[in-house]
């Protein structure tokens, strides 16, 4: 059998540091694995990069060592908003959380009724309770 010639292990490289480097990138990606606001079936990638520098006279060659993580990004937040101009000519905007523009809801959080920008429906009511004009009640007055 004969001896090997090269004897480079990766795991005691620059006194294990190599390995060290790749256990911590390896913990990066299975966490970015993990984390179930990334794409499940998406590809990460691990890249272990060794530049060989030789001395003048050859005799030596330091070995410089890159370890690094292509991770999945974080997969994006979407929200609608609602847009429009106010009675004083003011650009308004508020986000949709009913689901349908002019449509109420049951908030699952505390169980009110709410509007689409997800104000209770009371409160609103109460803000606007002032303006309503009961014209049969006026009209039974006036009779």
């Amino acid at each position: 059998m004969s001896k090997k010639l090269i004897n480079v292990d990766l795991k005691e490289l620059a006194e294990g540091a190599v390995q060290e480097k790749l256990d911590h990138v390896m913990e990066e990606v299975l966490e970015n694995v993990m984390n179930p606001n990334t794409e499940a079936k998406k590809k990460r990638k691990v890249t272990i990069n060794l530049t060989m520098t030789p001395s003048e006279n050859r005799d030596t060659v330091t070995v410089d060592a890159q370890v690094k993580a292509t991770l999945t990004p974080e997969n994006s937040a979407t929200a609608t908003l609602l847009v429009g101009v106010n009675g004083d000519g003011a650009v308004e905007a508020n986000e949709l959380k009913s689901g349908a523009k002019g449509q109420t809801y049951f908030d699952p959080d505390d169980a009110k009724l709410k509007d689409d920008k997800g104000q209770e429906i009371d409160k609103v009511e109460a803000k606007t309770s002032s303006k309503i004009i009961d014209l049969q009640k006026q009209q039974k007055e006036a009779n």
